[in-house]
């Protein structure tokens, strides 16, 4: 903008009001497009993520780079992303109105006590008082019968327009990422002009840094947690769990986030406990914790910090900061962010070359 204006022979002021001019001109465009910026958000970081195996196609396969290989990526992610997670959604739609329909059928008839009860210590008595509280017709409080009937309506409408909204954001998020990959080396010059000339020879480090986090992110989150979801799914199927299928594929799903796949975990070590299956209950537990343990202690440490020299504490926080501040997309946005920074104080020290 200043050498534009200086070619121009702007004054001052007119410098002045034409930067005021641009940026409430950006704004504006942030203000229009603010719906869609979760789904611009995640276009960007499956591209850079999946950029490598992409480019080595593009290499190829030239002639196809612009049309036939950002449709054949879309397709993948639709096979690979969008069909898994309804294959998750629906079964708990479906389960959710089923809960729905026995917790009206308890309300009425009482809870039975559960058969594992009578397995722990103090079980006769522990079964007695499940009996005379929960297990009479009736014993359901009114509130939770009144919480039941209009909370689940609630509830279920709340859910289906959320689905539907993250329904549209994920086709445009796919649109979006078409164009982006149709037009990679046209952006990525953009951005390398215009951060060289924003912030000077440290601006195309800095894009080079955060590229790279967003990469070790990709692969430390996503890679390493389809994997938890797929090694635990095989437990889970071996100590006979409820719909192993589907747990593991919502434990890969949890496992994305840090410490995310002791939920799913505890969720099918209850699911056993509650069939009275408690010593395989034991075995899911304590093989998934060693296994979560591992993924979330030493190998996503490597993959995400590795790539930038990024020390775990700050991965940490940026993943868990980033998902509070700006919801999962965050869970890239915030370690990238980082690493941006962190690039910037080593320079800023003297403990890497270069201008900060």
């Amino acid at each position: 903008m200043t050498e534009a204006a200086a070619d121009v022979g702007m004054d001052r002021r007119q410098r002045w009001v034409s930067g005021v001019a641009t940026a409430v001109l950006a704004l504006a465009g942030l203000v229009v497009m603010r719906e869609f910026l979760p789904a611009l958000a995640w276009a960007v970081v499956i591209a850079i993520g999946i950029w490598p195996f992409y480019d080595r196609l593009a290499r190829r396969w030239p002639k196809h780079q612009r049309e036939l290989l950002p449709a054949a990526t879309i397709l993948l992610i639709l096979l690979v992303l969008v069909i898994p997670l309804m294959l998750v959604g629906l079964p708990v739609l479906k389960d959710s109105h089923e809960a729905a329909g026995w917790l009206q059928q308890a309300k009425t008839t009482g809870l039975a006590p559960p058969p594992f009860l009578a397995n722990l210590p103090f079980g006769a008595r522990l079964t007695q008082l499940w009996h005379d509280n929960l297990g009479q017709p009736g014993a359901l409080s009114v509130v939770a019968g009144r919480t039941m009937q209009g909370g689940v309506v609630k509830l279920g409408r709340h859910f289906g327009a959320e689905a539907l909204h993250r329904l549209m954001l994920m086709g445009f998020m796919l649109l979006s990422l078409f164009f982006l990959l149709r037009d990679a080396e046209g952006v990525t010059e953009q951005l390398r002009v215009a951060s060289r000339r924003a912030i000077g020879p440290a601006g195309e480090r800095v894009g080079q840094q955060m590229f790279r986090q967003v990469q070790g992110t990709v692969n430390g989150l996503v890679l390493v947690g389809l994997a938890e979801g797929l090694i635990l799914g095989v437990v889970y199927w071996i100590a006979g769990v409820p719909h192993a299928a589907l747990f593991g594929l919502l434990t890969g799903l949890l496992a994305m986030v840090p410490f995310g796949a002791t939920l799913a975990l505890g969720v099918s070590a209850l699911a056993l406990l509650a069939a009275g299956k408690a010593v395989a209950a034991l075995v899911v537990a304590g093989v998934g914790l060693v296994v979560t343990f591992l993924a979330d202690h030493f190998v996503r440490p490597v993959l995400i910090g590795g790539a930038t020299r990024l020390p775990f504490i700050w991965v940490l926080f940026g993943i868990l900061g980033g998902v509070e501040t700006f919801g999962l997309v965050g869970l890239f946005v915030g370690p990238t962010i980082f690493a941006a920074l962190i690039l910037l104080w080593r320079e800023y020290v003297g403990e890497k070359p270069g201008p900060a």
